[in-house]
């Protein structure tokens, strides 16, 4: 878990840790949402989280000068991804979508936007506290890629709640 002490690296391997353990979540949300709408929804969530570690990726490679390509890749496909990028541990939401199936896309919506919520939060506090300079602008960038979620879902919402009101 990120404490803000890391350094630039290890920040953004924690940082990507968490990208996979949010991308895995909403992969297994989509494939158990018994409403399409739903499905679609968590289904470009997990394609989102999944450019963000992409993105990591790509800023640990030139930092160390693409020299670790091959065991990137495998770190990526063998790493373990207990926490999400919102601090929730994955075992606490998979335990979630284990009991209850999501029916409706407004409840996909509102346990999407409880998570990017948090994980601003979380980027935020991070980008604040961060004792390495370029560890605090990667943060930064992950808490305006967040901003970015939000926004996509308050629309989604707002759209939801328009269908509603015409039904």
């Amino acid at each position: 878990m990120i404490t803000g002490k890391e350094d630039l690296l290890q920040a953004l391997i924690e940082a990507f840790l968490m990208e996979k353990g949010t991308r895995e979540f909403y992969s297994q949300a989509s494939v158990r949402s018994a409403d399409y709408e739903a499905q679609k929804t968590f289904k470009e969530l997990s394609d989102w989280e999944g450019k963000h570690m992409d993105y990591i990726q790509f800023l640990y490679q030139s930092i160390n000068g693409d020299q670790e390509v091959r065991s990137f890749e495998e770190f990526k496909k063998s790493a373990k991804a207990p926490m999400t990028e919102a601090g929730i541990p994955v075992k606490d939401l998979e335990a979630k979508i284990e009991r209850y199936k999501f029916m409706d896309q407004k409840e996909a919506l509102a346990l999407a936007m409880e998570i990017e919520g948090k994980a601003y939060n979380f980027y935020r506090k991070l980008s604040g506290s961060a004792e390495d300079g370029n560890a605090r602008v990667v943060f930064r960038g992950m808490m305006e890629q967040e901003v970015k979620h939000v926004e996509y879902l308050k629309k989604l919402r707002v759209k939801l709640l328009n269908v509603y009101e015409v039904s």
